[in-house]
């Protein structure tokens, strides 16, 4: 269980609202955010027309594990989105408050209780064993805009928007880019296609899928295997048996580090592959750091889903604006890709807010967020349908990591830094199902 954390991006932190923990200077800065106007404004709300919002405040909560990870990334950009919000009048008058739900990995229905007995929503949050929450999130209909989910349970379930929630299943989210190559970079790798899996469920859920969409994307998998999720001391007989079945594109889902320790020893073999989907796990600079010696020798690339690489604040303002927010509210604090899906969550959740003005309601909240039918974050994002959970994903955007960092791919991008003609594949088989407000007896005309 506690190897499944290593496993799912890590997030952490504080409590807090704008004003608190280190005051920002004295001028705001403007409310706009890449091509959102007016995100935060000043107003005059007298109601308090739910729980956790009254003519003052908008009480949220901020999911984490950092109790386990000591991972701070998504409440620091808790931090940065409520203090620029709040400097800039809150939501319609109103200032955003939000604390800290910190599961520290096994803890997720303590908090989620807490959660139900005090917050108005959820926002941009995370916590590897999220399904464990799910039941009790929807028992008191808590809205959630997470940063990231993980377990089935809790992928796409109701009350839910945003953050590959509404797009995650039942489709291979990864068609466009598995797809790219293994038929159009690395052709001849098609039929030999390799997989290697953490013992941890989260991913071995995602492997069982895989099994069934890549032959059916035009993939030959002939070697599949599984690691501890702890990791091992010798890679040596996995980077053997790679190498003798002949291994060409090899996907692995796992640890950032237990990757780097096997290209190190396949790189030593003299064993190169023609592709290694890393998965976003692996999109950090600690991987290049840890994967030194073998980037000039194996191919590394990572499906960022649409999401604007954190190295693209030259050509793409918004990520530009991220990073002058997070220099100015958290200047020891550090934007990651999590971080900055985590705000791509927080713009969802404002604008929607906002656009309620003073009869704030979870209903109203909800109805307002599924609106937006080409959501871009300001343009952090590919554009995307918040009106349902289960549109079909259309771009994606691949990152490979090379000695002098990650840079973007040759994948043939048709809009902006994304490519947006992918025809994702449809699962046919169960593999469970997220959890729906009928599971547990209520209805959207429960929700206030």
């Amino acid at each position: 269980m506690m190897a499944t954390a290593l496993l799912v991006a890590g997030c952490g932190g504080r409590t807090g609202s704008g004003a608190e923990e280190g005051a920002a200077p004295s001028a705001p800065v403007t409310a706009d955010f890449g091509d959102l106007t007016g995100v935060c404004g000043p107003g005059t709300p007298t109601s308090s027309p739910t729980q956790g919002v009254t003519a003052k405040e908008i009480e949220v909560g901020v999911f984490t594990d950092m109790g386990f990870t000591k991972n701070p990334e998504l409440v620091d950009a808790a931090k940065v989105f409520t203090s620029w919000c709040n400097d800039n009048g809150g939501i319609n008058g109103r200032t955003l408050k939000y604390s800290v739900r910190d599961a520290k990995l096994l803890e997720v229905r303590q908090r989620m209780l807490e959660a139900c007995r005090e917050d108005f929503a959820l926002v941009a949050g995370s916590a590897a064993l999220d399904g464990l929450g799910v039941k009790d999130r929807l028992s008191c209909t808590l809205p959630e805009f997470p940063a990231q989910v993980s377990q089935v349970e809790n992928t796409g379930s109701d009350l839910q928007v945003g953050s590959g929630a509404s797009s995650a299943r039942p489709y291979d989210s990864y068609t466009g880019m598995r797809q790219w190559l293994f038929k159009e970079a690395y052709p001849a790798s098609a039929g030999a296609v390799g997989i290697i899996v953490a013992d941890s469920p989260v991913v071995k859920s995602m492997a069982d899928r895989y099994q069934e969409s890549l032959p059916a994307e035009g993939a030959t998998v002939i070697y599949n295997d599984l690691y501890p999720a702890a990791g091992v001391s010798d890679w040596t007989p996995y980077a053997q048996s790679i190498k003798a079945k002949g291994v060409k594109g090899l996907i692995f889902l796992g640890d950032f580090r237990s990757l780097a320790k096997l290209e190190d020893v396949l790189t030593s073999m003299d064993y190169k592959l023609d592709w290694v989907d890393a998965t976003s796990n692996a999109y950090n600079p600690a991987f290049l750091e840890l994967a030194a010696t073998a980037l000039t020798a194996q191919n590394n690339f990572t499906d960022l889903s649409g999401t604007a690489p954190l190295e693209s604040a030259g050509s793409v303002p918004a990520v530009q604006r991220a990073k002058d927010l997070f220099a100015r509210y958290a200047p020891d604090g550090k934007l990651t890709f999590l971080g900055l899906r985590a705000l791509t969550q927080w713009l969802l959740f404002a604008k929607s807010a906002s656009a309620c003005g003073d009869n704030l309601t979870r209903t109203c909240l909800l109805e307002a967020a599924r609106k937006e039918t080409a959501w871009t974050a300001g343009g952090l994002q590919a554009p995307a349908d918040m009106s349902t959970q289960t549109v079909a994903p259309r771009c994606f955007n691949i990152m490979k990591a090379t000695p002098q960092g990650w840079v973007a791919a040759d994948f043939a991008p048709d809009t902006g830094p994304y490519r947006c003609d992918m025809k994702a594949y449809v699962y046919t088989k169960d593999y469970g199902r997220p959890l729906t407000l009928a599971d547990v007896g209520k209805s959207m005309s429960d929700v206030e």
